[in-house]
């Protein structure tokens, strides 16, 4: 429908926006003030008072680094943590003579660990570099002079520029929209990656500039634009443009935003106002909040402790070392002489105690900084990547309808995914498809529809009675095509059949109502001829399809008419009708209504409105209320069904009443003042009254695939799930019985403002008399909902609050008494919410229970729940892609949010947890025997390791195995996880990562420090060695000790690793090779390198059989306590996976009485889904069982 010109018509009349001249009052004496001090000359960029702007290009950059800030911003980030930042002082003193070890051995761990983080960081911001790139050298015509349009990068624009955008582009800048391709200089917009809606928005140039319709038209055109400083509002905009000595005032409706796309119009032209991050969008580019994980978070704090451990161990070392010094010289006598006191100055002298404890207290922190695992932080961020990996790989959450897989867009929230507590989900298009199907209708008092919904289906087997199937229906068209959007079943109406009823003529109007009163944009393949809609919404997508269904079809819409094609009742022919269209009065969340005034083919003058039954019902005439009782009941029972229900009514305008209206609403439209559309909604509500009743239409947001049966699995998993909707109350209950939120015998507690006593307050407008009455109902109906909760220990309730309730409730002296009838609740559905009502909730919700929230919407008003919640969940459905920029993980479709926590989420937990436990485990177990060996020589401050040995055993000998713990390891197989949702219970009650847990892995690395210790260096100590007779030295004995280390934590995780994978026989088996390897090859260097370890395993070690024969001794010794704990755990005390590993081997997994023994171990009981029904069946037949007996 783009192009073409047409005559010339005021378009403003049409639309509830500003289109033309208008009065220079109020805001416009703003421009030139403060905040209102932008001055862009059109066309003109380069003229002497723009190049003194000094106004930006139009280059964006979203990296967090350049070439020059790189290295130290970088930097700063990595030493922030205070790991990083002990090992960067440790390493510097290394260059000092108090350093045990060499300084090449102590920096280089430090390098490659920082290195390999900033080059992580490097990679990352090299791929927004290329994103940028790719933007900002996108190309766009410009005009250069002499009406010539060359195309340029979108990175040279400047403020001031014309710009010439064809159909299916971005806009690259801000624009002032001055023509189109349209003759009335109108444009269509897709502002999806602004706000996430995917209806077309409309665009109207000023009358002055409309003309401007071919290039060679800008050869002399100059205009200056004044206008409100950059800010990050999206909906509003104050501006003028000075023309030819003219001013005009400027709208939000001029103005075309970057990154929104030109749609259904072939071509506009625009002057750049905003470039580069003075847009709109860039202004809106505000970093996501920052989320760390709790394990995370944990982390740092055992950090703290290691570190807190380490200063008190170098501290009791220090001082003993002090006492031991000052008693080194009795009666002239050197106690400790392989020490050489004489020969120091400062170390070991036994005149100066005092100083010689402070300098070794600095040496002791140097050499045991092992104790630190330095290798942590980039080992996590390397599995996390890869786990993230996994995630968006599984084909198992991939949706091939819409072709999406799982996207985890960060990858710092993994494990929290194994430890969510409560789920707080949105209701349209994240529970349901948001794909609309009309189904029911009420035309002049007669219910129409002959389909059950899901609902319905739900609500009968509820209460034991089937519904008829459908294909039962007589008039159901078996051969009958599958219309999207359409799910409508009766002869009735169907077939042209609504003319022999007793109402046809309104039924007639019924239907072509919906046919003419919406926004709907139609589209004409040109292969097949078939006529697809360009809807605001689904379910205006939907009646409009509806009315082409039964014969009135939209097919035609031009700026001042619709056209149809009407069946004929007469002649039973479609004919074509014409509707001049005059005005349109939009729909917004305070109307609740949206209106057409249209003058048909006859010349009558005709308001035609749909809106909410709240409000439509208020404004019907008193001869328009013939069936309104009747219509009302079918309204309820539409709702109980889960429907969403509107109400259509329509009235004969007079020429004077219309004339009247139109120049009151012309004025308050063209007005630029604060109060704009207050004056707007005055002009409408005038004239939308006296209506006459017509019907309502009833349309089904089905629940999407699996929904039922995922949320039986997580309530199985102890998850706690709240719904969040602006939907009815009837309706949020009645999905809520469908998706088994709610069931048969669940008590109710409903918090309402409904009373009489508030309802009257509310009609007689006392706001103070209403608000204190409001806050004392819902106080008490709170008070009465813990009364009940209390009285009964056995019975489950669900609490169900209105938007209204649910703003008092959130008060600050009542929340904490909300949130702990609502946490006793088995459910909680809060409708009639706004978005910032979901966020507060979701807010309350993690900062009182301190427990892991979950929120997951599909649309921008759920934006705000996501970014507030632990981890935000973006459905990737049809109300655009906000919520998706918004989330840490995207998905299709709600069932797969089964699989992402019950599968992947307890993986990762698992994961993490054992990983940073075994980290802590093995750098404990290494650096003790470090600190006995220390106490051993009297607290010398002499390493028992070589300085490599030191350096390598972080990096290469122990890290790789713990790495493939972190991405392999499985304790149970996927379809366990999911056959035994109570498994994810180890995360939420965070048995895994418990101090308990982690404290008793340190133990373990205590146990098997003092084991491998005292066994090497009691083998050795009287020993003789070599073939002199002499014992071990300090290189023999190091060298023994480290092999036994390295054997023990790699064998340590071999017996601690649930699932083996050969990646993980190689990285374990080949960690221990690798020390052989090393060994060699570092001895075989020359003296001056090697030092002590110079051939100390050819020609020492390995020709010894008490080398090797201690090693195997060692590792057993050292792995029983391990073993024989883990064995009496298994048998005595089994965690939940041990339970399940335990009946897999047993075979037991298919015996159905031994899957239910295990299942009641499950501590949070089953309150909510398809489980709870059936154990509520069970109880009850037991019940009569017992009682019959």
């Amino acid at each position: 429908m783009a192009g073409g010109r047409r005559r010339k018509i005021h378009f403003s009349r049409l639309f509830s926006f500003h289109c033309g001249k208008s009065s220079l009052q109020d805001e416009q004496s703003l421009i030139g003030g403060p905040g209102f001090s932008r001055v862009a000359f059109a066309n003109d960029p380069d003229c002497f008072e723009a190049a003194n702007r000094n106004y930006g290009l139009n280059y964006v950059s979203t990296t967090k680094y350049n070439l020059v800030t790189f290295l130290p911003k970088s930097l700063f980030e990595q030493f922030r943590r205070v790991a990083n930042f002990y090992f960067l002082v440790t390493g510097g003193l290394a260059f000092t003579p108090l350093a045990p070890y060499s300084a090449g051995s102590a920096i280089l761990p430090l390098v490659i660990v920082i290195g390999a983080t900033m080059a992580k960081e490097a990679i990352e911001d090299w791929r927004r570099f290329q994103q940028d790139s790719e933007m900002n050298n996108r190309k766009v015509k410009v005009h250069r002079g002499d009406g010539i349009f060359e195309l340029t990068e979108w990175k040279k624009l400047r403020v001031g520029d014309i710009v010439k955008v064809e159909k299916d582009e971005f806009f690259p800048a801000d624009l002032i929209l001055l023509s189109s391709s349209y003759e009335e200089a109108i444009c269509y917009v897709e502002t999806m990656n602004l706000d996430g809606e995917t209806n077309l928005k409309l665009k109207q140039a000023l009358e002055a500039t409309s003309d401007l319709h071919e290039d060679s038209s800008f050869q002399h055109f100059k205009a200056v634009v004044k206008c409100e400083d950059p800010n990050a509002n999206l909906y509003s905009f104050v501006g003028s443009m000075e023309l030819q000595d003219q001013q005009y005032p400027l709208s939000p409706q001029q103005l075309l935003l970057r990154d929104s796309k030109l749609r259904n119009t072939d071509y506009v032209y625009g002057a750049v106002i905003f470039t580069g991050h003075d847009t709109k969008v860039m202004q809106n580019a505000t970093d996501p909040p920052s989320k760390r994980s709790k394990i995370e978070r944990k982390m740092d704090k055992l950090i703290y402790l290691l570190l807190f451990t380490l200063v008190l161990i170098a501290g009791i070392g220090s001082v003993f070392f002090g006492i031991k010094t000052n008693e080194d010289l009795s009666n002239g006598k050197v106690k400790r002489w392989y020490l050489q006191p004489q020969h120091t100055k400062v170390f070991y002298d036994p005149n100066r105690p005092a100083l010689a404890a402070i300098l070794h207290f600095l040496t002791a922190m140097m050499l045991y900084s092992y104790f630190i695992p330095i290798s942590l932080y980039v080992s996590i961020e390397i599995v996390k990547v890869l786990q993230t990996i996994f995630i968006n790989q599984d084909i198992q959450m991939y949706h091939e309808e819409s072709d999406k897989p799982a996207h985890a867009r960060t990858s710092n929230l993994n494990e929290e995914l194994g430890q969510v507590d409560t789920i707080l989900s949105d209701k349209t298009g994240t529970l349901t498809c948001n794909s609309m199907e009309f189904i029911k209708c009420s035309i002049a008092g007669t219910a129409y529809g002959r389909g059950s919904t899901e609902v319905e289906r739900a609500m009968a087997r509820r209460r034991g009675s089937p519904l008829i199937p459908e294909n039962d229906n007589e008039d159901n068209a078996v051969n009958r095509p599958v219309v999207k959007g359409f799910n409508f079943t009766d002869g009735r109406i169907m077939n042209g059949n609504w003319v022999s009823e007793p109402n046809s003529g309104v039924i007639q109007k019924f239907f072509r109502l919906l046919a003419i009163c919406h926004t709907a944009i139609p589209e004409v393949d040109e292969a097949s001829g078939n006529i697809t809609y360009e809807a605001e919404s689904p379910d205006e997508a939907a009646f409009v399809i509806a009315a082409r269904e039964v014969g009135f079809q939209f097919y035609e819409r031009t700026q001042t008419s619709i056209s149809l094609y009407e069946l004929d009742p007469m002649s039973g022919n479609s004919i074509e009708r014409s509707y001049k269209l005059l005005n349109i009065l939009e729909f917004n969340s305070t109307r609740k209504r949206m209106s057409v005034i249209v003058r048909n083919p006859e010349g009558k003058l005709l308001l035609l409105s749909k809106g909410a039954d709240s409000v439509m019902f208020e404004r019907l005439a008193k001869d328009g209320r013939g069936f309104e009782e009747s219509t009302k009941e079918h309204i309820n029972e539409y709702a109980d069904a889960g429907l969403r229900t509107l109400v259509l009514a329509y009235r004969e305008l007079d020429e004077e009443e219309y004339e009247k209206f139109n120049e009151e609403f012309s004025e308050a439209k063209n007005s630029v003042s604060a109060d704009r559309d207050e004056k707007i909604d005055a002009a409408t509500e005038k004239i939308e009254n006296n209506l006459i009743l017509l019907g309502a239409t009833a349309v089904e947001d089905k629940l999407q695939n699996g929904v039922p049966e995922c949320i039986d699995k997580l309530a199985q998993a102890g998850i706690k799930i709240w719904v969040l909707t602006g939907d009815k109350m009837e309706t949020a209950i009645n999905i809520g019985f469908a998706c088994s939120l709610l069931r048969q015998g669940m008590k109710q507690i409903l918090i309402t403002l409904e009373s009489s006593s508030v309802v009257l307050l509310e009609k007689q407008g006392n706001k103070d008399a209403l608000s204190k009455a409001s806050k004392e109902s819902v106080t008490r109906q709170i008070t009465d909902g813990m009364r009940l909760l209390n009285a009964s220990s056995t019975e489950s309730f669900a609490l169900i609050i209105d938007g209204k309730s649910l703003a008092y409730a959130l008060e600050d002296d009542v929340k904490n008494l909300f949130l702990q009838l609502a946490l006793g609740c088995a459910s909680v559905i809060c409708c009639r919410s706004s978005p910032k009502q979901k966020a507060l909730v979701t807010r309350l919700v993690k900062t009182s229970t301190r427990k892991v929230t979950l929120a997951i919407g599909d649309g921008a008003n759920d934006v705000g729940m996501l970014q507030e919640a632990d981890i935000g969940i973006g459905i990737s459905g049809a109300e655009g892609m906000q919520a998706v920029m918004a989330s840490d993980v995207a998905i299709a479709q709600f069932r797969f949010l089964e699989r992402l926590l019950l599968v992947h989420g307890h993986w990762c937990y698992r994961r993490i947890s054992s990983m940073i436990c075994y980290f802590f485990y093995k750098n404990i177990a290494f650096g003790l025997t470090i600190f006995l060996y220390e106490a051993y020589t009297t607290f010398s401050g002499q390493p028992v390791y070589n300085d490599w040995f030191l350096s390598l055993y972080n990096v290469f000998f122990t890290s790789l195995p713990v790495i493939a713990l972190g991405v392999f390891d499985q304790d149970v197989s996927s379809r366990f996880c999911l056959k035994f949702p109570m498994l994810y219970q180890e995360g939420v009650q965070n048995l895994l990562f418990s101090w308990r847990r982690i404290l008793s892995w340190m133990f373990n690395g205590v146990i098997s420090a003092i084991i491998i210790f005292y066994f090497t260096t009691s083998a050795y100590e009287h020993q003789a060695f070599r073939e002199g007779g002499q014992t071990v030295s300090r290189d023999i004995l190091g060298a023994a000790m480290y092999t036994c280390v390295v054997w023990v934590v790699n064998c340590q995780m071999a017996i601690s690793v649930s699932y083996f994978t050969l990646i993980q026989h190689i990285f374990i088996w080949g960690g221990i090779a690798l020390w052989y390897i090393f060994l060699l090859a570092y001895g075989a260097i020359t003296p001056t390198i090697s030092t002590n370890a110079y051939q100390v395993f050819v020609e020492a070690l390995a020709p010894a059989p008490s080398f090797w024969f201690l090693t195997l001794f060692v590792a057993i010794s050292t792995l029983v306590p391990y073993f024989a704990f883990a064995a009496l755990q298994m048998r005595f005390f089994p965690l939940y996976h041990s339970m399940i590993q335990w009946i897999r081997r047993d075979g037991g997994i298919d015996d159905p009485e031994y899957c239910h023994i295990v299942r009641q171990r499950s501590v949070r009981p089953t309150t909510v889904g398809v489980s709870a029904r059936l154990d509520v069946k069970v109880s009850q037949i037991r019940s009569k069982v017992y009682n019959v007996v």
